[in-house]
């Protein structure tokens, strides 16, 4: 059966590798606004994102960042989703909402327990992302049990994400969660943090899809 949830790829900073990636089947594209990351986008022209495909979702992440903030860098950058991937409130993430923008909330994972924390922000946020919970935020290329998610029960669309590699397209294809909206790439499909192998995403997703 194919395979039609769609493509995220996290953590691009440079421009030329922008540019790569933006050719291959993708639907989101992510950014991350936050300084502690390896893939921290810097001072990124935001004009190297003005010639992407508008098919393409741009996306910011954020780590428990202002609202002002994050309001200011997705008007210059031009962002039509914000993912918070820190421990930033309901409120917060309704008022982001409320402007106009997708938001996905991240969440770690270690054990079923963990989804209750998902319960204040159902009806809240567009998507929930299901990360691999580690002392650092994002990127760190751990996976986890995926048999957890048999267990999330909500009403909100979820990515998958934390260390996905270009040996799981079989194991992806086989996932019958029916809020399963997404796959998120980053860490495992990179030369160095922030460089996307675009053969090796290019390879990936023509046996994914």
């Amino acid at each position: 059966m194919k395979f039609t949830a769609k493509i995220k790829i996290c953590g691009m900073k440079q421009p030329d590798n922008i540019r790569d990636v933006a050719e291959l089947p993708i639907d989101m594209m992510g950014f991350i606004f936050y300084p502690a990351s390896r893939r921290y986008v810097g001072n990124l022209d935001p004009n190297s994102l003005t010639l992407m495909p508008r098919r393409i979702t741009k996306t910011g992440v954020f780590v428990n960042e202002s609202e002002n903030a994050i309001l200011d860098l997705a008007k210059k950058y031009d962002l039509q989703a914000i993912q918070m991937h820190g421990n930033e409130s309901p409120a917060a993430c309704s008022r982001l909402k409320t402007c106009g923008y997708t938001v996905i909330k991240a969440f770690g994972l270690e054990n079923f327990d963990d989804f209750e924390q998902t319960i204040p922000y159902e009806n809240i946020c567009d998507y929930f992302l299901f990360d691999a919970k580690t002392p650092i935020y994002g990127g760190s290329g751990f996976g986890y049990n995926w048999a957890i998610l048999n267990h999330y029960d909500g009403m909100t669309p979820f990515f998958l994400s934390g260390g996905i590699c270009a040996d799981d397209a079989d194991r992806i294809k086989e996932l019958k969660h029916p809020q399963l909206y997404g796959i998120d790439l980053n860490s495992r499909f990179e030369i160095e943090p922030g460089l996307k192998n675009t053969q090796l995403l290019k390879s990936f997703l023509e046996n994914l899809i």
